[in-house]
């Protein structure tokens, strides 16, 4: 699976912990994010992770234009729902493209948890028969 990382400045310690704790299944998918978090998360976990511009620069949006192509089957986007966001508009439009694309998101630890745990069951391979053609 292609599997998307974002992560606000106050969270990028916790997807950091995150992706530490369950470097054992993300090893066996293919990572990319945002590039402060892409970069913070690979050199503390050595997971190889492509890594696009950060989000104020507009790391966002090109997570936004492979979920709209179907190149992202889950997006982790841990969210800081406390302090205003200068770029929130363009995240308001990433979650719209996950409801659009039926991507699999989680905003928080507790349900990325959910979903790494399902993909480690193998309970995400729905995707292959909504649309067959990934």
């Amino acid at each position: 699976m292609n599997i998307a990382l974002i992560a606000h400045d106050t969270k990028k310690e916790l997807m950091v912990q995150f992706c530490i704790a369950y470097c054992g299944v993300l090893n066996r998918h293919n990572l990319c994010a945002t590039g402060t978090t892409g970069k913070q998360v690979s050199e503390a976990t050595g997971l190889r992770i492509t890594k696009y511009m950060s989000g104020k620069q507009g790391g966002d949006q090109q997570i936004s234009a492979k979920i709209s192509c179907n190149e992202i089957d889950l997006l982790l986007f841990f969210r800081d729902p406390i302090s205003a966001k200068p770029n929130e508009p363009n995240e308001a439009d990433l979650l719209r493209l996950c409801d659009v694309h039926n991507i699999p998101v989680a905003t928080n630890i507790a349900t990325a948890e959910a979903l790494i745990h399902a993909l480690e069951r193998g309970d995400l391979d729905w995707r292959d028969l909504v649309n067959p053609s990934r």
